[in-house]
């Protein structure tokens, strides 16, 4: 998987080294112009995808732009594919998607496939950044319990965190991480709350394991815009850091039925992050129903 997504960064160094020598005024910083050529990236296959989306319906739109999940898988044979940047202020280093592609697959009804697939750029306090691909995340959502107007919808969805950053380098952990959580959703009208946590298996040298909870409500305002808010509680994960809670605000935008843009800002309120902040398009598509 490392290898596949290598090229993105040869790409990026050589298609901006040559747009910068036909201008005028060329950045001397190497980092933006990586910054540069990510944006073209990401516009370029942003195009790419909408000319594949002129058949696809609309799906229900959750947990992304947020770090709380839900149990509602994507529907069966539909798809979810983010291009999204993630970006976190912390106490002690900077750092960021840059960008990180999402997919989600209706396997089967109430199955979901997921994967994650990172360009990570770090900034330590008092070292230099590095940029490279980060560690891949799987995951399998099954929802066993469908909502009804008295019950709420419940599912699992277990993630797979391997080892392919570099941790020498701060783009990974070094070791594969397990979460194993827990998922409810309740709607009613335009309104949608759900939340839960689980437990993350956290391997390695001073690392720990730790539980993570979050609980999340979202209202529709109209069919272009959702708003959203929720609050997080993680306990510590190392054995210098200590249990921190949260909060995020976040917005779906729709441009379309297939297309959609997710912004979120946060921070701790009690823990080492001073800022988050997402920014994600996602394309939605998939066989039309048949009246």
């Amino acid at each position: 998987m490392k290898a596949n997504f290598s090229f993105i960064h040869i790409f990026n160094k050589s298609f901006t080294d040559e747009y910068w020598r036909t201008c005028s005024y060329r950045p001397k910083s190497y980092r933006m112009r990586i910054i540069v050529s990510t944006i073209f990236l990401i516009v370029g296959l942003v195009i790419v995808l909408g000319f594949i989306s002129t058949w696809a319906p609309k799906v229900v739109l959750a947990g992304p732009p947020f770090v709380t999940d839900d149990p509602e898988p994507v529907e069966y044979q539909h798809w979810e594919v983010y291009l999204a940047a993630q970006y976190r202020h912390d106490r002690d280093q900077d750092s960021s998607t840059l960008p990180h592609l999402e997919i989600n697959y209706g396997l089967m009804p109430n199955v979901q496939i997921h994967l994650i697939a990172p360009l990570l750029y770090v900034k330590p306090e008092g070292a230099s950044s590095q940029y490279g691909y980060g560690d891949t995340e799987l995951g399998v959502k099954y929802r066993f319990i469908q909502e009804t107007d008295y019950i709420p919808q419940v599912g699992i969805f277990p993630l797979v965190e391997l080892p392919t950053g570099d941790s020498e380098k701060g783009l990974g952990n070094g070791r594969t991480q397990y979460f194993l959580p827990l998922w409810l959703q309740k709607s009613w009208g335009p309104w949608t709350t759900y939340g839960g946590g689980g437990y993350w298996i956290n391997p390695g040298g001073g690392n720990k394991d730790w539980w993570q909870f979050g609980w999340l409500i979202q209202r529709e305002i109209n069919k272009t815009l959702t708003l959203g808010t929720e609050l997080y509680y993680k306990t510590a994960s190392t054995s210098d850091s200590n249990n921190a809670a949260g909060y995020t605000v976040g917005a779906v935008i729709n441009i379309t039925e297939n297309h959609h843009v997710l912004l979120s800002v946060g921070q701790d309120i009690n823990g080492p992050n001073y800022l988050s902040l997402y920014i994600g398009y996602q394309l939605t598509f998939g066989p039309q129903k048949k009246d």
